[in-house]
């Protein structure tokens, strides 16, 4: 294959994605290897993937952490002045995605999300929130644990001009376009851990079909260990509380998440739970209410919010470097960017 990067030879491709595809290169004096991200502009739509790309590569300067993976080099390509592609050098990581390679023993499940946890919470203490944790964003090789693609990543408090995320797995203040918080990354992880323990989706306000719809009743939601007994019982009542609809009732950091996941891997290798969790009460509350709003929506946000019974686009931009396969195959959880 040919060189289109200066410095660097191909090795092979790994995936595609939206407008985007993902190599693996060497560095042909200091036998290197690193993962190159390639995004190119075919219409004028495009900039968003270009300006993902950028934010990731920029994002992930502020970070230095063994479970988050890091990005060396950004090349933007002008073409007649204008931005025509974006190259963003990366840390090769020969891993699997969790929607391909879930831990067989639960107490390896919960110490992978321990590093999740571990990793968001080094994001949101220097300011920034991931937006888009899923299955195919945690790689596993080994005892390795990398989060990767910060394309969706924010400041924490930053309210997104349009709707970011991956049906099944986001949060509702995404859906509404609402200010995200360090509870919209709680969400995005219980729901990821919600399918590793049952292999079903929680419900979300969107669904894989890209329809909206309306918040079930929470307390008729199965819980991780109705479906799945083997789940201890402190595991499972902290993905419900994870997966809660309003944020301030879900865990406050991932300080507390990672505090009740270590209970669980102790619980799962006594072997033993004696906590039932077969009754969900929803009554619980982890935080405090948020105020409420005085006056009316903003026109424009009104304006944005479809019915619950509209089908709607909205941006499917995250790139999941390991999905492959044609259109018409049926993507598993997770593959659906």
């Amino acid at each position: 294959m040919a060189d289109f990067v200066s410095g660097y030879n191909i090795i092979k491709k790994l995936g595609d994605g939206a407008r985007s595809q993902v190599y693996q290169v060497v560095k042909p004096d200091t036998g290197e290897v690193f993962a190159l991200k390639r995004v190119v502009r075919e219409s004028h739509e495009d900039t968003r993937f270009l300006d993902q790309a950028i934010t990731e590569f920029e994002i992930s300067q502020q970070f230095e952490h063994p479970y988050l993976r890091q990005s060396f080099d950004l090349r933007r390509i002008r073409k007649m002045l204008k931005l025509n592609e974006v190259q963003v050098i990366m840390e090769y990581v020969d891993g699997t995605g969790l929607d391909r390679a879930r831990p067989k023993s639960l107490t390896r499940m919960f110490d992978v999300f321990m590093r999740v946890a571990e990793a968001l919470h080094h994001m949101h203490e220097r300011g920034y929130l991931h937006a888009d944790i899923k299955p195919n964003n945690i790689l596993v090789t080994g005892e390795a644990v990398k989060v990767i693609d910060l394309g969706q990543a924010c400041e924490i408090g930053f309210k997104k001009p349009r709707i970011q995320g991956t049906p099944d797995y986001i949060a509702p203040e995404q859906v509404n376009r609402q200010p995200l918080n360090k509870s919209t990354d709680v969400f995005n992880l219980g729901a990821t851990l919600y399918w590793c323990l049952t292999q079903q989706t929680f419900p979300t306000v969107i669904s894989r079909d890209g329809k909206r719809q309306e918040m079930p009743d929470q307390s008729k939601i199965p819980s991780p260990r109705m479906l799945n007994p083997e789940v201890p019982g402190v595991v499972s009542r902290l993905v419900m509380e994870c997966c809660e609809y309003e944020a301030y009732r879900r865990p406050q950091d991932m300080v507390e998440v990672i505090s009740r996941l270590e209970l669980g891997v102790h619980v799962a290798a006594r072997g033993f739970d004696d906590e039932d969790d077969y009754t969900y009460d929803k009554t619980v509350s982890t935080g405090t209410p948020p105020p409420v709003p005085q006056g009316g929506q903003d026109d424009d946000d009104a304006a944005d919010i479809p019915s619950s019974d509209d089908s709607f686009e909205y941006d499917y931009s995250a790139f999941d470097e390991l999905t492959k396969g044609s259109a018409d195959e049926t993507p598993e959880p997770g593959e659906i960017d």
